[in-house]
């Protein structure tokens, strides 16, 4: 099923009318059944199916998981960071498997096991011309949530990790391969990105300035242009400064 852009862009447009000025709530801080914890929000895609979106218990800590049977969902908090002090994002997570037919360089092939997107507030005037007029329809339509610049880490099924490439839906989001493959499907990995490295990386070409604050994170998956089934589990997630 085909998303537009702008959903491509923000899991949850809609996620939130206010920043929230604090650290990312954690999952493990609510039981299953007593819902996401601290502003998250559970949310689709489009007009995708939805994914199951849900807390629950991994050993003894609760962890978010997201069940995608040709479908679309995640987790979504707005906030407001100042990466210069914690430019570190960490987590855990694990799949139960890569989405086979994915292709992250087609729409038609835009599925993950799993993904993690933050979201940057690049102001609209700094944009070029062309897409300072997109994000003024954009925003007309979804909203004055809708980010200027995203990076989506994902869980890919073949391309070795530190790959990246622009969402075949909209350069204004860059995907990075964290993590890829079977070898570790069923296992908890760790992860750690440098927010302002790999901003500078996706973005530094047109934004000069101080790397602009992290308004939102999101943590799911989907499998509903391939038709597949994915499952995701994610640990806390967490800003850090530098060792």
């Amino acid at each position: 099923m085909k998303r537009a852009t702008a959903a491509a862009l923000l899991t949850a447009a809609a996620l939130a009318h206010a920043l929230e000025p604090q650290p990312i709530a954690p999952f493990s801080a609510n039981l299953p059944g007593a819902g996401l914890p601290g502003g998250w929000k559970a949310r689709g895609v489009g007009r995708a199916p939805r994914a199951e979106v849900a807390l629950v218990l991994d050993g003894d800590v609760a962890v978010l998981q997201v069940r995608s049977d040709a479908a679309a969902g995640a987790a979504a908090l707005a906030l407001r960071a100042d990466t210069s002090s914690r430019p570190i994002l960490a987590w855990r997570w694990k799949v139960d498997r890569v989405v086979q037919g994915a292709d992250l360089s087609r729409r038609e092939g835009d599925d993950f096991a799993a993904r993690v997107y933050v979201f940057f507030d690049i102001p609209v005037a700094a944009l070029p011309i062309a897409d300072r007029i997109k994000f003024q329809v954009a925003r007309l339509v979804y909203g004055e949530e809708l980010p200027t610049a995203g990076i989506c880490y994902v869980w890919d099924n073949r391309h070795p990790a530190e790959t990246s490439g622009w969402s075949p839906y909209t350069a204004r989001v860059r995907t990075v391969v964290v993590e890829s493959g079977n070898a570790r499907a069923g296992q908890w990995v760790q992860a750690r990105r440098d927010l302002e490295r790999d901003f500078r990386a996706a973005f530094g070409a047109q934004w000069a300035g101080p790397v602009p604050a992290v308004t939102g994170v999101v943590a799911g998956n989907d499998t509903d242009q391939t038709g597949e089934s994915a499952t995701a589990r994610f640990g806390d997630l967490r800003l850090e400064a530098r060792p």
